[in-house]
């Protein structure tokens, strides 16, 4: 082996060390925040939408009734994700290390 391979071989080895790093430094837990704070704005759209769901009365639900064809899919997952929540509180706490 050159040392020319050598140092091609260290070069590659230090690269993907690099990668792995970035990954799991920045780009991992970026993304994780993304994936709730997009949740948490979906699960605020669909309480929004049907508050009914959860017994607070609202003028719109002759309107946003129209809407539950096009969210069915959704709105069960959302449904039993709320139930199952212990609160937005407990969520944010637990985003934030409390």
């Amino acid at each position: 082996m050159t040392l020319a391979d050598r140092i091609a071989e260290y070069r590659e080895a230090v690269a993907e060390w690099l990668r792995g790093f970035y990954h799991g430094l920045i780009s991992h837990p970026a993304y994780e925040k993304i994936e709730q704070e997009a949740e948490d704005q979906e699960d605020a759209f669909m309480l929004a939408c049907f508050p009914e769901a959860f017994g607070i009365p609202s003028p719109v639900s002759y309107y946003t009734a129209e809407l539950l064809p096009y969210l069915e899919d959704e709105f069960e997952a959302w449904e039993r994700r709320m139930w199952d929540r212990g609160s937005l509180l407990e969520r944010k706490g637990h985003q934030y290390h409390f």
